[in-house]
């Protein structure tokens, strides 16, 4: 090989080696740049580590910190928490599951009387075998065996009852536990002992507070049968002196004796009825009743005073409101004769009107009635609005001290009304009149209501004459609800002018400025119009009817007239179409046709044709130990026809009973040797299995709640309370007059 081929090989060996060294220098590189790049982050990595090693460090330290103050807060709280624990008065303590003690307060160790085994560690069963050996606790009536397993089961329960037992220095202890879901039990033992003697002091003050109001209620019983058997004589004889022959002046005294005996027996009602309402004694007893009805019967027994005073009394009643309720009337009755009864007597001038409305719930059969009593008198101040519900209040000032009474009405009314789950309310402006009412739920009574009235034959057109407004409008509503087309007339010029011969009957009042009612009667006569029915409406019927001009009228009808007698006297006086002559022939020789209230008992009498056989005398006994009261009673029946007997005590009443053999008896509840209540319990007895039963009828001066109910459970049919009233009689002795003997009512009477 030449030298210069050599030369050549060694320099591509040269070259190559170069390039080889050039490579692995390239990758040295890169490998240094690579672990330079790991390096670099393992260091990042190192340097991350370190720093969280110090946060984890120094979080560890502050918790560490944290620990130390939270077990420093802890210890100070569970300090405090026990140093309350050991101020609180009475005791605490914790019992584990196994029902061992683990801790208790000062309180609840004091209960041992410093014994030393009650610490920490002892069980339950322990401690309720101290407590009955050392005698701590008073076990009463069980045995200290009885008394521990009864402690026991109770402990044991899952939730134990409040338990109170006596310890024995007569302190009073409640054991409350409470056991917890692991079984824990945090006991509670409550000195109650203040507690246990308030209760036992208020129980001898609500006996003596009993036993006063027994005292109280038994005093007004005695006052008001000492009252009202002397007041019994008193109205009883100025009653039946007013039934004889007597001049003006007498008549004038006999008149003032009734009515201020009267007066008086309102007083002792009003107070008996408040003192009822305040003990709660006072009952309610419902029973289907006509409110129409009974708020017309509280307008007749006011009309006197009506009369008197020469006002106008109106009652509006809806023309859509049933009438038939179910409710205490007694009790309603009150409320409305004292309210009513205020109008009219705050009334100088002017009307009472009586506004009935209501909105009936078919569904509910009940119904929401409104009764407004709206008066024109002298008014109440708006001061005193508020004042005269409350008890004896009154509108105190110069002009109300002319006005009587007890002050007790409204405050009696509106505790009734409550009662009855109602409300009363009271409008008023002074010098122009009030307005008192109240509304009050009362279910409909079962059965059918009274049917609407329809058109009365061919009464078609009505003139109505009237001058008060308020009137006008309740007869035209009234008529409306006939289909009757209505002429109203303020004047009688205006009746006058507008009658015509569509007109089928005429309404009018008596009292009408320009000519009153009689006077146009007669004018109406003098025209020719002498075939329409001429109807009055007055409030004084006796003075009307003494009236020559009267002759002119086919009825009379006392204010404030009924719907159903109003249209029942309407329909008897307005003929058939074509019959109007048959009245023109006889309107000279026309009765006057007052309205008559139906009798409410039968009166026996014989048939004028029945064949004549000898009867007997009605035999009536009374039992009546007060010589007075006996006279009374002989006054008010003298004009029967009976026989009549007394007894002056229970025995002869039951003797009596046996040998007069009467038709009905009156007794006396009060009277010496047997009481009206045992000598009925003794004539039932009599009866009994003879199928005989003698009407009793109690006579009596007890007025209490609950006297009539003692009375009627021995046995009597019937309860008068004195003082006694001769038609009330008169209706007993009537409803009881056997068909075997002669008409009680003589022939003359």
């Amino acid at each position: 090989m030449s030298l210069v081929n050599k030369l050549a090989e060694e320099r591509r060996a040269r070259l190559s080696a170069e390039r080889l060294l050039e490579l692995k220098q390239a990758e040295l590189s890169a490998a240094n740049r690579k672990l330079g790049r790991h390096a670099l982050a393992l260091t990042k990595q190192i340097d991350a580590k370190q720093a969280e090693v110090a946060t984890v460090r120094d979080e560890n330290e502050k918790v560490k910190s944290d620990l130390t103050v939270a077990h420093a807060k802890v210890e100070i709280a569970e300090r405090r928490l026990w140093h309350s624990i050991q101020t609180i008065q009475d005791g605490f303590a914790f019992f584990d599951s196994d029902s061992t003690l683990i801790g208790a307060n000062a309180a609840y160790l004091n209960a041992f009387d410093g014994l030393e085994e009650v610490t920490p560690g002892i069980s339950y069963a322990r401690i309720l075998q101290l407590f009955t050996d050392e005698g701590v606790v008073n076990t009463e009536q069980l045995s200290p065996e009885e008394w521990r397993d009864m402690m026991t089961e109770r402990w044991v329960s899952p939730n134990p009852e409040p338990f109170v037992m006596r310890m024995w220095n007569d302190q009073y202890i409640k054991l409350v536990d409470q056991r917890g879901h692991g079984g824990d039990v945090v006991s509670l033992a409550l000195n109650i002992t203040s507690t246990v003697r308030y209760e036992a002091e208020l129980r001898a003050a609500r006996e003596r507070a009993e036993s006063a109001n027994r005292a109280k209620s038994a005093f007004l019983a005695n006052m008001s049968h000492e009252i009202r058997t002397p007041m019994n004589g008193v109205v009883g004889m100025a009653e039946l002196l007013t039934d004889t022959t007597l001049s003006e002046e007498q008549r004038l005294y006999a008149n003032t004796i009734k009515n201020s005996g009267e007066a008086l027996l309102v007083i002792i009602n009003d107070v008996l009825d408040y003192s009822k309402i305040e003990a709660d004694k006072l009952v309610l007893h419902p029973e289907p009743f006509d409110l129409e009805h009974c708020i017309h019967e509280v307008a007749m027994l006011l009309q006197p005073s009506v009369r008197d005073k020469d006002l106008t009394l109106l009652v509006d009643y809806d023309l859509f409101l049933p009438t038939i309720f179910s409710g205490d009337p007694g009790r309603v009755r009150q409320v409305l004769t004292n309210l009513v009864g205020n109008a009219v007597k705050f009334t100088k001038a002017g009307h009472v009107l009586v506004r009935v409305t209501g909105v009936p719930d078919p569904v509910s059969q009940s119904c929401a009635i409104h009764v407004a009593i709206e008066d024109t008198g002298i008014g109440i101040p708006a001061s005193k609005i508020n004042h005269i519900f409350g008890e004896f209040n009154q509108v105190e000032d110069e002009r109300n001290r002319q006005f009587e009474g007890t002050g007790l009405g409204l405050a009696i009314s509106q505790r009734l009304i409550e009662l009855m789950g109602g409300s009363v309310w009271v409008e008023s402006e002074e010098g122009k009149g009030s307005c008192f009412g109240f509304r009050v739920p009362m279910p409909m009574a079962e059965g059918p209501q009274p049917a609407p009235p329809q058109l009365v034959h061919n009464m078609r057109h009505v003139m109505v004459v009237e001058n008060l407004c308020v009137n006008r409008a309740i007869l035209e509503k009234q008529m409306s609800q006939i289909g009757a087309k209505v002429t109203s007339c303020a004047t009688a010029d205006e009746a006058l002018e507008l009658l015509d011969d569509t007109v089928d009957i005429i309404l009018s009042d008596q009292n009408i400025p320009d000519l009153n009612g009689l006077e146009l009667a007669k004018k109406v006569r003098a025209k020719g119009w002498s075939d329409i029915p001429f109807v009055l409406l007055s409030s004084n019927q006796r003075e009307a009817q003494a009236d020559p001009a009267s002759k002119h009228l086919q009825c009379i009808l006392q204010k404030p007239v009924p719907r159903a007698e109003l249209f029942s006297r309407l329909a008897s006086l307005t003929p058939p179409s074509g019959e109007k002559s048959k009245l023109s022939e006889t309107i000279g020789n026309a009765e006057v046709m007052e309205p008559k209230p139906e009798p409410s008992v039968p009166v026996t009498t014989d048939a004028p044709d029945a064949p004549q056989t000898e009867k007997r005398l009605m035999r009536i006994l009374a039992a009546e130990d007060n010589r007075t009261n006996q006279l009374v009673f002989r006054k008010m029946v003298q004009k029967l026809n009976i026989e009549l007997k007394f007894a002056n005590n229970g025995l002869e009443a039951v003797e009596g009973f046996t040998a007069f053999k009467p038709d009905l008896i009156f007794m006396d509840i009060s009277m010496p040797k047997m009481d009206g209540k045992e000598a009925t319990i003794e004539i039932r007895k009599l009866e009994a299995g003879t199928g005989q039963h003698v009407p009793i009828v109690a006579l009596t001066a007890h007025a209490m709640t609950g006297d009539s109910d003692g009375i009627l459970a021995a046995g009597l049919d019937h309860y008068l309370t004195k003082p006694l009233r001769k038609a009330l009689i008169h209706e007993r002795i009537f409803a009881s007059a056997p068909k075997d003997a002669d008409p009680v009512q003589p022939p003359d009477a």
